[in-house]
């Protein structure tokens, strides 16, 4: 029955660093309890002993490690394994917390450290966030590893474009040593101290985001650890609204990033029979936000990450004590990495209790979303634009390629403060000087606007084309990976092939009938790096892709037939297409052409719209073919409405989002849960009516809609030390439900509905 479900399914969890109280008695699944100090088998305790499943999750990069560091626990100070960056000061999530180089020793003392979290009983460990950022890479530790690996002395990464390249790759790469290294050596503890399948999840930003911000982390390169059991996508406002440029305009696209974030890592489990929670967070790290712009953003990661289908976990909320006790917007300073808590001022406020009844109907939906009714309205699949790891490795030139304005350090000045709010005149007029300038370009091309990948992306979605991110590194891990792709976008300006097998599986998608557009002027230095294609004598790897589909090695714009499939060939630079309206058209229509030679007809539209279940989501976009609003008719319950309120035609106007429920997916007569923000335990027909039994934190107004056979004639409800609770109901006889409401006070509430 929807919305009654078993924990063990695991389908809704959250992350706390802090210990239960009942304003975080959220009633999802299961529980990560955060961090392994001495505290950490009495939260474990706490939280199993309250229903949850537990699961513990800690920092693989960055954490309270002081006892690593200074030499207790082998007697060898390990400071010098933190992460420095060129001017020799290091890389620190806080003044005390550097962020690790990931040695050998670091990998076993971690592991001693996460056997008590398995002592505890925890079903699983999440290791989050291995990150080693870009500009980094000059510690002592670091040293050594790039001697061992690459059998050769060190060079400062800063030097060329080889070492940078390489330089980047090996971290990538120790983070992979690290955690099969860890993970490995605790599922052997765990079965043989318990005789216990001990599994392990490996809580990750999106591949664009750190791609983005110029962190380096495996991402596909997790499909090939074994030993690993699945992710966690973090993707959410903080992420998201990292700004981008479209059409010459710089600004914050929260729900277009979100729903590219959310659509590569899906790449992650697709066809690997691993699990993937999606998490969104109803705020973020950064607290200088008010409380509307919190719930702004969170309604469309939440919207973009339910238009996402092959996923149907979710964690729900990470740290939600910060959610529910705390107050914003906060003073907040920049502690190296750490964004700092933060001060509260006379401007704080506590949570609006129409946002915290609204979250807690959310994390009670998204249990609900394994859904076997998928379709998408009017919308063409099947397209997709190539990313890679290898993106992360090239993010930034080496010294002496770059050599006049800076454009990257003029986009962080036409910021305010500490947000991604935007000086839009400013940043105009920036986006002018970038089109005419190499230099700038090159550094723009480093940004973190990341303008290769969305110049290519938001010209497609903006107008409806529900473009997915395709892994380009999972060509050669899957024989039918590009099965269910029809038409693929590819550049080599900002990724590269691993391989020559590479190019050889993509010709052979498109002599089986595929379409590839291959957009790129040739022009990124890093086709100079030591690489196979060179080795080969190829200037670059297009050359290489092009010649095996018997093409010239630099073939003029065109479409070139190959077996039963089309390669079309635009030599642009990704990056010049986000920067003006003109170019961003002529991508489109050459897209659109593209798409017709493989039997698809897209139709231009501002929105996407999907039906999942009996569920629609709808996002209507701005800047798009036009600003009409969307509308439907038919008889809904709106599930962003508190009361889960009834309608007969909802109107979405462009930058809004819609989640409605469809009447019309369910039978008439029949019992069904609408909507609700407290779990239900348990619900059970009597000879007088249906009873349930509802739990949901402390100080939340909860709702409970639900379809009834027949009216309920009163409404009774008691807690569970059966002392009466006040509650209100009303019938709505169009779509035959009952709704109810009282005051949650952390306590589990039986509510019976009579039925004359």
């Amino acid at each position: 029955m929807a919305y009654i479900r078993d924990r063990k399914q695991e389908l809704t969890g959250y992350q706390a660093g802090a210990e239960f109280r009942p304003s975080v008695d959220l009633a999802c699944d299961f529980v990560m309890v955060y961090g392994i100090d001495d505290t950490m088998p009495a939260r474990i305790r706490q939280y199993r002993e309250r229903g949850y499943i537990v699961h513990l999750m800690t920092g693989i990069a960055w954490g309270t490690y002081q006892d690593y560091l200074d030499g207790k626990w082998d007697g060898r100070k390990h400071w010098d394994e933190g992460q420095v960056q060129r001017d020799g000061t290091g890389v620190c999530h806080n003044p005390t917390v550097p962020y690790m180089v990931p040695t050998v020793a670091f990998a076993d003392y971690l592991t001693e450290r996460m056997k008590a979290a398995v002592d505890s009983g925890v079903e699983a460990i999440h290791m989050e966030e291995p990150e080693f950022w870009d500009r980094s890479g000059y510690s002592e530790a670091f040293q050594r590893e790039y001697e061992i690996y690459y059998r050769e002395p060190w060079r400062p990464q800063h030097e060329d474009l080889d070492v940078r390249y390489k330089s980047a790759k090996l971290k990538a790469y120790l983070y992979c040593r690290t955690i099969e290294r860890v993970s490995t050596a605790l599922k052997e503890y765990a079965r043989v101290e318990y005789g216990k399948d001990l599994r392990i999840y490996i809580p990750t930003h999106s591949l664009l985001n750190y791609t983005q911000w110029k962190i380096m982390s495996p991402e596909a390169a997790l499909i090939g650890i074994p030993s690993v059991d699945g992710y966690i996508a973090q993707v959410w406002t903080g992420t998201s609204r990292q700004a981008n440029v479209y059409e010459g305009v710089y600004k914050e696209r929260t729900f277009e990033t979100a729903y590219l974030e959310y659509g590569v890592m899906q790449e992650l489990v697709r066809g690997t029979g691993r699990r993937m929670w999606f998490l969104n967070d109803p705020i973020e790290d950064g607290a200088g936000y008010t409380w509307e712009n919190y719930r702004y953003n969170y309604i469309k990661t939440a919207a973009a990450s339910l238009l996402h289908p092959g996923i149907w976990h979710y964690e729900i909320c990470p740290w939600p004590h910060r959610v529910f006790e705390e107050k914003y917007p906060k003073l907040q300073p920049r502690i190296a990495e750490k964004i700092e808590d933060g001060v509260e001022t006379e401007e704080s406020k506590p949570i609006p209790p129409g946002y915290a009844t609204l979250l807690s109907g959310m994390f009670q939906m998204f249990g609900d979303m394994e859904q076997a009714d998928i379709s998408y309205e009017g919308a063409v699949q099947g397209a997709g634009i190539f990313m890679s790891d290898s993106g992360l490795f090239q993010r930034t030139f080496p010294d002496g390629i770059v050599t006049g304005k800076s454009a990257e350090r003029r986009l962080w000045e036409v910021r305010h403060d500490n947000s991604n709010r935007v000086e839009e005149e400013n940043a105009a007029k920036l986006m002018e000087e970038i089109q005419t300038d190499d230099s700038m370009m090159k550094d723009f091309i480093q940004s973190s606007a990341f303008p290769q990948f969305f110049g290519m992306a938001l010209p497609l979605l903006k107008h409806g084309l529900p473009v997915r991110p395709v892994q380009l590194d999972n060509v050669r891990r899957f024989a039918d990976y590009l099965e269910d792709s029809r038409f693929l976008i590819l550049s080599y300006e900002y990724i590269k092939p691993e391989a020559p097998d590479v190019n050889a599986s993509l010709i052979s998608w498109v002599r089986k009938g595929g379409c590839l557009l291959y957009i790129g002027d040739g022009s990124d230095p890093f086709h100079g790096i030591t690489s196979w294609w060179r080795q080969s004598g190829y200037e670059n790897p297009a050359q290489h892709l092009f010649e095996l589909a018997d093409l010239e090695r630099e073939p003029e714009d065109g479409c070139y037939p190959a077996g039963k499939g089309r390669i079309l060939v635009w030599n642009m630079l990704p990056a010049r297409i986000c920067l003006n309206k003109e170019l961003a058209q002529e991508y489109r229509e050459l897209v659109r052409e593209g798409l017709r030679t493989c039997s698809l007809d897209w139709q231009y539209r501002n929105d996407l719209t999907l039906r999942r279940g009996p569920y629609l989501i709808s996002a209507v976009m701005d800047e798009s073919v036009n600003g009409e609003p969307k509308s439907f008719e038919g008889l809904y319950a709106d599930m962003l409405e508190n009361d889960y309120r009834i309608i007969t035609d909802k109107e979405v106007g462009p930058d809004e989002t819609a989640i409605l429920y469809d009447f019309s997916k369910i039978e008439k007569d029949t019992f069904r849960i609408i909507g609700t923000s407290a779990r239900v335990e348990e619900a059970e027909a009597t000879e007088e009516g249906i009873r349930f039994r509802l739990k949901t934190a402390d100080n939340i107004r909860a709702f409970l809609r639900v379809r009834l056979p027949r009216p309920a004639d009163r409404i009774t409800a008691l807690d569970e030390e059966g002392n009466p609770v006040s509650v209100s109901a009303e019938w709505d006889e169009r779509s035959r439900t009952l709704l109810a409401s009282y005051d949650s006070h952390g306590k589990a509430v039986e509510l019976t509905a009579y039925s004359g």
